[in-house]
């Protein structure tokens, strides 16, 4: 595979950034003037990271490059620091990722990199916090993605935000403090695309969302407190969504190593005949 890293001024990032890509090499039996001049249209997933990481983390963690080589798939990782994958206007001069991902990274990619912009052929997923930014961007743009895999991640039914929650020492309840404050207050955060649970409540079984996949290790992950309701609540609401959990993992990268394989198969993108020696 050819891995290719980019650096380039954002307009909504207020900021150089910098984001990797994998595409496929080249066929060895094929003449370099006829591979590189043929006009292709490759399927891509969007990748993203988890708290604290950046574009580095996939390639550097698991075998992702290898997983994509045998689907014939180009893949994009951005950078979004610890943004959820949302909107910041008040962070420095603007952080504005949620913007960035739809109407800068995307429209760049499609249009420097032999990808494909067609609904079917794209695809995203993440892990942790990137799942939870998978699952915001997936829900509110689903004419954009056939599917898309939330790894270690969950929607959250938001029913008692108050200030005595945000004392109360949950792993998450500072974090979603500062994410209600960001989008204005309680009101508009329920209202916002960070609530993915009502989303998805008003358009499951409409058809017009993307396959979903909800992967998670059980062994004391704290995603699995509130994997299991989600998951009963989708099964009541008719949602097209299946999961996948694997007893024997965590939190932790040998598991995501395994989940973006079955992220792959679950999109439906068959194995390529290809050297990988």
């Amino acid at each position: 595979m050819a891995l290719l890293t980019m650096n380039t001024e954002s307009k909504y990032l207020r900021s150089n950034q910098a984001f990797s890509v994998i595409l496929p090499d080249m066929p060895r039996e094929e003449d370099p003037r006829e591979f590189y001049a043929k006009h292709r249209d490759l399927p891509v997933v969007w990748l993203l990271h988890g708290t604290f990481g950046d574009h580095t983390d996939w390639v550097r963690k698991t075998n992702v490059e290898r997983y994509a080589a045998r689907k014939g798939v180009a893949v994009v990782m951005p950078s979004g620091l610890n943004s959820n994958y949302v909107n910041w206007s008040r962070f420095m001069l603007g952080y504005d990722m949620y913007d960035y991902l739809l109407h800068e990274l995307m429209p760049l990619v499609y249009n420097w990199l032999p990808v494909s912009s067609r609904r079917e052929d794209n695809f995203i997923a993440g892990l942790s916090m990137g799942g939870r930014g998978t699952l915001t961007i997936a829900a509110s743009n689903p004419e954009r993605f056939a599917a898309a895999a939330a790894l270690s991640a969950s929607p959250r039914e938001f029913s008692d935000l108050t200030p005595e929650y945000f004392r109360s020492g949950d792993v998450f309840a500072a974090r979603l403090e500062g994410m209600v404050d960001n989008a204005g207050g309680v009101e508009a955060f329920l209202a916002s695309e960070e609530n993915v649970w009502r989303v998805l409540d008003e358009n499951a079984g409409t058809g017009v969302l993307p396959r979903l996949l909800f992967a998670c290790g059980a062994a004391d992950d704290y995603v699995m407190e509130t994997l299991r309701p989600f998951q009963a609540h989708a099964q009541e609401i008719g949602l097209d969504a299946e999961f996948l959990i694997r007893d024997r993992y965590t939190h932790e990268w040998d598991f995501w190593d395994l989940a973006i394989q079955d992220a792959f198969d679950f999109f439906g993108l068959p194995d390529v005949d290809v050297d990988m020696a």
